[in-house]
């Protein structure tokens, strides 16, 4: 029998954490699921993209020093960094786009579903993406 393993964290560098909890929790009505005090400034910040054993999270990490600084924003190089799935695409772009999320394109349809690519409140690159059965 095979073990079962997930990916249980992937962390995002952040510049502060409040600010970054609220975006998150605001503009993609992610779940704050941890916030525990670690000393020294720091804290493991964990959010996530709903209440289920399934949701995908987050672990906030605070940058800092030369090296980290620079990257927030920037952890893919450019590229889409992390891919942002639903099952109803027209209702979380119409939700997001009100909120204030910057959407870089408008969606379009792939092999793989409805996709838009947006950008967080560090400048990261998200593709939001959908069933291509939610195209309307």
């Amino acid at each position: 029998m095979s073990p079962k393993r997930h990916i249980g964290l992937v962390s995002l560098l952040v510049r502060d954490y409040d600010e970054a909890i609220a975006w998150y929790r605001d503009k993609l009505d992610f779940v704050l699921k941890e916030d525990t005090l670690l000393g020294g400034g720091k804290r493991w910040v964990v959010l996530s993209t709903g209440r289920g054993e399934a949701a995908a999270c987050l672990l906030l990490a605070r940058a800092s020093g030369a090296e980290q600084l620079p990257a927030v924003g920037n952890q893919c190089g450019g590229r889409v960094f992390l891919f942002l799935n639903t099952d109803d695409f027209d209702r979380d772009h119409a939700a997001f786009s009100a909120k204030g999320v910057h959407f870089e394109e408008p969606p379009r349809l792939e092999a793989y579903g409805k996709v838009a690519v947006f950008r967080d409140i560090y400048g990261n690159r998200w593709d939001l993406i959908g069933p291509a059965a939610s195209t309307g």
